[in-house]
Order: C-alpha cells, then sequence, then structure tokens
C-alpha cells in the first residue's frame, strides 16, 4: 500500500490522500440522509441518493443550474448513455458551514491537479437487510470520467462490509484497501485510479446503512461520449 499523503504533499500522478473532517461537522450532516429519495435506476431499491452541482468563487460555493446526471458506458456499462434525473440536495443542508467546509477541503487538492472551479456533489445511501445485501458499486470496478474523485463517509451504522479499494491503472490488485470511517475521506486522482466499494451487510440482524458523499471535479465526466 502506498502511504497516506496529506494535501501539502500530495502528487496528481500517483498520489492519494485521507482527510478527515471533524466530527461536528460529520454529526451535523447525518440527519441530512433520512430523506433521501429512493435512486429509481437501481432495482430493489437499496441506494437513495441526490445531486447538485456547485461551483467555487471566492472561496464560497454557488450552486448551479439542475441538470440531469450523465455517464457514458466508456464510465458507467451498468448506467452509461442514462441521463439520470436525481433530486437537488436539500438547500438547508446546501447552506451549511459543514457542507461547505468538506466540498472546499475537497477543493483544495482539485486546485492542484484540475484546471477546473466546479464540483459535483453526490449524497448516497447505501441500505442493506437479512434479506439483501446493498452495493455501493454495482458497476464494478471503475473510473468517474472526472480529473478528482473524494468519497467522504458521514456515518456507519449496524454494517460490516463496504471496504473501499483503488485499483493503478494496469494492475490486477488494489494498492488502498480500507474502510472508510466517519469522518474519512479518501481523495484521488480518477485518470490514476480505478475504485471500487464492496457490499454491506447488517452486522446484526435487522438493517444497516452507509451514508457518504461522493465530490468529483470537475461537477460531470470530462468526456460524455457514446462507447
Amino acid at each position: 500500500m502506498l502511504p497516506l499523503l496529506t494535501r501539502l504533499t500530495f502528487n496528481c500522478q500517483t498520489s492519494y490522500a485521507v482527510e478527515t473532517v471533524d466530527k461536528a461537522s460529520i454529526q451535523s450532516l447525518a440527519a441530512g440522509f433520512d430523506d433521501l429519495p429512493i435512486d429509481p435506476y437501481i432495482e430493489r431499491g437499496y441506494r437513495a441518493r441526490r445531486f447538485s452541482r456547485f461551483k467555487i468563487s471566492n472561496g464560497k460555493l454557488e450552486q448551479l443550474p439542475h441538470r440531469c446526471f450523465y455517464q457514458s458506458k466508456t464510465y458507467n456499462t451498468l448506467l452509461g448513455n442514462v441521463s439520470r434525473e436525481y433530486a437537488e440536495l436539500d438547500d438547508t443542508l446546501v447552506q451549511s458551514a459543514a457542507l461547505q467546509r468538506a466540498v472546499l477541503k475537497f477543493f483544495e487538492f482539485c486546485r492542484l491537479c484540475a484546471p477546473y472551479e466546479t464540483i459535483g456533489v453526490h449524497q448516497i445511501r447505501i441500505s442493506a437487510s437479512n434479506q439483501q445485501q446493498g452495493s455501493p458499486a454495482p458497476e464494478g470496478i471503475h473510473q468517474d470520467g472526472v480529473d478528482m474523485v473524494g468519497v467522504l463517509c458521514v456515518d456507519r451504522t449496524n454494517i460490516t462490509g463496504g471496504e473501499t479499494h483503488l485499483y493503478p491503472a494496469n494492475s490486477s490488485g488494489p494498492v488502498f484497501n480500507k474502510i472508510l470511517n466517519p469522518g474519512e475521506m479518501l481523495v484521488f486522482n480518477d485518470h490514476q485510479f480505478s475504485h471500487f466499494t464492496t457490499a454491506i451487510k447488517p452486522a446484526t440482524d435487522g438493517s444497516g446503512t452507509r451514508d457518504v458523499f461522493v465530490f468529483t471535479c470537475p461537477d460531470m465526466p470530462v468526456k460524455e461520449d457514446s462507447a
């Protein structure tokens, strides 16, 4: 496994980093996951999701007009070439200092490695029960088609699994594999690494959830071809 780095020693070509977000911010973000709409593009209803786009202007988030989310089959063999309609993030969440701090922390890496000033924010809950496990990455090992990706874990409730892996080009095995705990944010260059997260299941009888934000720079995939 490569050494974990911070923004000050981050190499855009070969590095990844795990940053931390303070406990108070994470706790204030957690409640916003309870009313996420079910993702209609995933069968069996185990994923809930919102999506918004932002421009970073003078150190602040400026929400961009609504757009459907789109990836080509080059990057998503499961849902590529589908314009996906997701509800925007809740206004209270958008205006919260906690979310703004988390996005700006991610943007510090983007300033090092990408020419863009737009960020996509995906708010995602994966649920699991005794009858059905939840898959954070149903498309398998993949890239997102952007420059930079950040995965911020907000909460893990009564689950096992959900281990995140990074794979460099031409590698059959991961160079990073870790369960991200609440407050940990993995940041990496999407051109250099493919990623995957293993399925979750309840740790005890009942149900469980994994709540994350996925940040991308730019806000949408760079290449929107129809391959």
